[in-house]
C-alpha cells in the first residue's frame, strides 16, 4: 500500500478540525442489493425440505450476513487540505499530482490494457468512471492511484485546488 516518505506519519483519518473538500462512499448499486438478495433467496431452497421457518430464517440470515459485508468494505474518498484518502490508503496532497476523469471506454481502458501493474487500485465494478491520481513522491514505487467514482469531475476540480 502506499505511504509517503515524510518524516511525519500521515494520519489514517483526517483530524477532526480539517474540513472535508470533498467525501463520496463508493456504495453499491441496487442491481448489486437484488443479487443478494436472490443468493439470499437460495437459502429458502436449501432448508424448505426441512421447514418453511428454516428456509426463511436461513434466508434471513444470508442476507444479513451479504448486506453486512457489503456495508463494510464500502470504501469512502475523502479530501481534505492536508491529504488524500482513498479507501485504506492515505497520502499527503503535496505527493498529489494531476489527476484526470476517465468515462466509458477510456474508463475501461484504463483499468485494463493501459494499468500499470504498480498502481494503487480502489476500483468497484459497478461504478464506471474511474479517476487517475498521480504520485508525485520520489521514494513511493506506485506511479498513481486509480479509483471508481460517480463523481469524477467533482473528484478531480477538489484534487486541483491546492
Amino acid at each position: 500500500m502506499p505511504e509517503s516518505s515524510s518524516t511525519a506519519p500521515v494520519p489514517d483519518a483526517p483530524s477532526a478540525g480539517t474540513p472535508a473538500v470533498f467525501r463520496e462512499r463508493l456504495w453499491p448499486n441496487v442491481w448489486i442489493w437484488i443479487i443478494a438478495a436472490g443468493i439470499s433467496g437460495a437459502g429458502i431452497l436449501v432448508f424448505a425440505p426441512i421447514s418453511m421457518v428454516a428456509g426463511y430464517t436461513a434466508a434471513g440470515g444470508l442476507f444479513t450476513i451479504i448486506a453486512v459485508l457489503l456495508v463494510l468494505s464500502t470504501p469512502t474518498i475523502l479530501v481534505t487540505s492536508d491529504a488524500l484518502t482513498v479507501g485504506r490508503a492515505t497520502i499527503e496532497r503535496r505527493f498529489v499530482g494531476d489527476a484526470a476523469a476517465f468515462h466509458g471506454k477510456d474508463a475501461t481502458a484504463q483499468r485494463g490494457t493501459r494499468l500499470n501493474g504498480l498502481a494503487y487500485l480502489c476500483i468497484r465494478g459497478w461504478i464506471d468512471p474511474v479517476v487517475r491520481i498521480e504520485i508525485t513522491d520520489p521514494s513511493d514505487r506506485t506511479p498513481y492511484w486509480l479509483t471508481s467514482s460517480r463523481r469524477p469531475e467533482e473528484l478531480t476540480a477538489a484534487l486541483s485546488r491546492k
